[in-house]
């Protein structure tokens, strides 16, 4: 009986249907980027943002005060339990809107299901961790679309408002800004220790916390301190959104590795190998804008490319607002810190220790 009882129980386990980790499983930025070098982008007067840059939402201008953001995210499960993997997944979508400096008005489910394998009830769970998030935040999740699938997805299309003149783009940042990262790295390496075996309950308990915390408060301390580039650091890591970012913007990035916070035993477990291949791919991508001063490590490098799922935000500020940015957020519980620094250039990263 026992044993049955462990089989049953291991038949539900979502991480057992997911090839992947959370954002680990985005088509990898190098394809991405060659896939999307044969569609035309969309032009249009109102279209205040669209995809040249490979920002984190549209923008779509209303009138001279309001416009819309949109944005969709989804992925296979990072957990086990179903009502925090649909808080993570409605988190994760969320955070693209608190990016480009809006605010969430609503939002639609995105549910791929095995409704052959896995009872419906669970599905019930995932869609009220989504809606416990829309509370949380001030927003209405209200209906969406389902589709029988053999390996769980869940997130969601989310619609928000921002003043067409309060916009934040990966394309704002300005040589002197200081960087400031909201939220530790580290995320893909501990839910891949976690499929692995190895993960221990500290850092399974600092990665699910991570997770689900809202980007909004993070928003807030970018706009007060006068931020105008800024991204949400997810499945392409760190060095991939930076990458994107700095070329964007026309500005070279120098990173502080030892200034990086990270979850507790993330380092441990990149050492041992337990790493996604999502950062693998993250890491090579970067490799041709990459420069490593003496001291930065391989490890270090693909702590900064792990693939983050519901990661923290990364923008820039002028250094003495970055700074009070950064003690703000640390007051109100998030593991900020300032980074490093944007400065003239084309779109390189260096690397110090």
């Amino acid at each position: 009986m026992a044993d049955a009882v462990a089989r049953q129980a291991d038949s539900e386990r979502l991480t057992r249907f997911s090839h992947g980790a959370g954002c680990g499983c985005k088509i990898g930025p190098g394809r991405l980027a060659e896939i999307l070098a044969t569609v035309t982008p969309a032009t249009h007067p109102d279209l205040i943002v669209g995809t040249e840059t490979g920002d984190d939402a549209a923008v779509w201008r209303l009138d001279t005060d309001r416009a819309l953001v949109a944005t969709t995210d989804f992925f296979t499960p990072v957990v086990d339990d179903p009502r925090t993997w649909g808080r993570i997944a409605a988190t994760n979508a969320v955070s693209d809107v608190y990016a480009m400096g809006g605010r969430p008005l609503f939002a639609l489910n995105i549910v791929a299901w095995p409704s052959e394998v896995l009872p419906a009830e669970m599905l019930g769970e995932v869609l009220a961790g989504g809606a416990d998030v829309g509370r949380e935040c001030g927003f209405a999740v209200v209906g969406g679309h389902s589709i029988d699938d053999p390996e769980p997805k869940y997130g969601l299309a989310v619609v928000g408002e921002v003043h067409p003149d309060r916009i934040l783009t990966n394309a704002g940042l300005r040589p002197c800004d200081a960087l400031v990262l909201t939220k530790p790295l580290g995320v893909g390496i501990a839910t891949t220790a976690v499929k692995a075996g190895t993960a221990s309950d500290e850092l399974l308990d600092a990665a699910v916390a991570t997770m689900c915390t809202p980007n909004a408060t993070a928003a807030a301390a970018a706009l007060a301190a006068g931020s105008s580039g800024c991204t949400d650091v997810t499945g392409f890591g760190l060095l991939g959104h930076l990458r994107k970012m700095a070329a964007a913007s026309g500005v070279d990035a120098v990173v502080e590795v030892g200034a990086v916070p990270l979850l507790p035993g993330a380092r441990e477990q990149a050492e041992a190998g337990i790493v996604p291949g999502g950062t693998r791919r993250n890491r090579d991508w970067v490799a041709d804008v990459l420069d490593l001063a003496p001291g930065v490590g391989e490890t270090d490098v693909v702590l900064l490319a792990d693939a983050q799922t519901s990661g923290g935000l990364l923008f820039g500020a002028e250094p003495e607002r970055a700074a009070a940015a950064v003690a703000e957020l640390r007051e109100q519980g998030l593991d900020a810190a300032v980074i490093g620094r944007a400065v003239a250039g084309r779109g390189r990263i260096r690397l110090d220790p």
